[in-house]
């Protein structure tokens, strides 16, 4: 078994024993708070990391994850232009509400990459935020639809199946363990994707866009699946923020909430695949830990102030740095004797 695979394990291991040897609900909660950007920093670091493509309104899918899967599970009647009668969806259960925002987000993955792709740099970051500020707009003026500031409230748990009957999840436990579940899955999925043909196609266009044409790599393809893929796991990180907050309202449109992503898979280190893991859990956690401690302000200066430092004395993030570290350490051991040696035969 590889050392990282075994790595893998164990980190999951520990994780999912957090709640068993330290069960305080408020570490729990921020925990899992922590574990659901780090599920859309996953998403983001497929986009960014493994494209070269700086996404700045990726929080767009987030939304629509959270607000499909919130509406489906509540159920509505809206009226549409057109229509004589109103749009009527009865509620459906929460797993299916779930899994089409997922779905929802994708398809508007496929929809904004067929127009965002045709553009590069800046041109491709102002599609993006601006897509993502149209999708706030029409959740703050669709009243009707999406209840506007009022926000929607009640969205129902999501679900677990036992023997004994159906357990909701809302504990603050069982729903640490359902973030940790879907972060280990997106993670995977990640794992694979980038592990493929694909993956390494994805690794081509972040070089070398014009080499890979030159090959006969396919672009807009292959950015395609990047873009499907990271809106959709974008969209499950919605939908848990949506099921296990229970209340959304337009401001998980933030533009600040993609600045937290970006700032997680850069830290960490893009283009890895714990990258995001470990920087969404050390700018996840930090607030929690300072707070109380020091001023909004100082923390501020703080979390700025170790961001510089970080990517001063690690400019590829602190996964490729750490990493690149261990594999010297070998190295420089093996050659000590050598040179030793040699000064000896001198």
């Amino acid at each position: 078994m590889k050392p990282s695979t075994i790595l893998f394990l164990a980190s999951v291991l520990v994780l999912a024993g957090l709640p068993l040897w330290w069960p305080d609900p408020y570490v729990l909660s921020v925990v899992g708070s922590a574990g659901i950007f780090i599920v859309a920093a996953i998403s983001l670091n497929l986009l960014l990391g493994y494209t070269g493509q700086l996404s700045l309104g990726h929080v767009a899918f987030f939304g629509i994850g959270a607000y499909t899967s919130a509406l489906l599970s509540l159920g509505f009647d809206v009226s549409l232009p057109g229509l004589s009668d109103p749009l009527v969806m009865a509620p459906q259960p929460v797993w299916l509400a779930f899994t089409a925002g997922i779905v929802v987000a994708g398809l508007f993955g496929w929809f904004v990459g067929k127009l965002a792709f045709r553009v590069r740099g800046a041109y491709f970051v102002i599609v993006t935020i601006s897509f993502a500020q149209v999708m706030r707009m029409v959740a703050t003026n669709w009243v009707d639809l999406t209840e506007g500031p009022m926000a929607l409230n009640n969205i129902p748990p999501l679900t677990l199946w036992t023997p004994g009957g159906t357990v909701d999840l809302v504990t603050k436990a069982q729903t640490y363990w359902l973030v940790l579940a879907v972060a280990v899955l997106a993670w995977l999925v990640v794992a694979a994707l980038v592990h493929s043909r694909t993956g390494r196609a994805m690794v081509a266009l972040r070089e070398n866009e014009t080499l890979a044409r030159s090959i006969g790599v396919p672009v807009t393809h292959y950015l395609g699946i990047a873009a499907v893929g990271a809106a959709a796991i974008a969209g499950a990180a919605g939908g848990l923020y949506a099921h296990t907050v229970r209340i959304i309202d337009p401001d998980v449109f933030m533009f600040m909430f993609t600045i937290t992503m970006v700032i997680m898979v850069i830290v960490g280190g893009k283009g890895t695949l714990a990258g995001p893991v470990v920087g969404g859990l050390l700018f996840g956690l930090l607030p929690e830990l300072l707070r109380g401690t020091l001023r909004p302000e100082v923390q501020w200066m703080l979390y700025g102030a170790l961001m510089v430092v970080i990517l001063i004395f690690m400019p590829r993030g602190i996964v490729p740095s750490l990493a690149a570290l261990v594999r010297k350490r070998p190295v420089a051991k093996a050659t000590a004797p050598r040179a030793a040696v040699a000064g000896e035969a001198t």
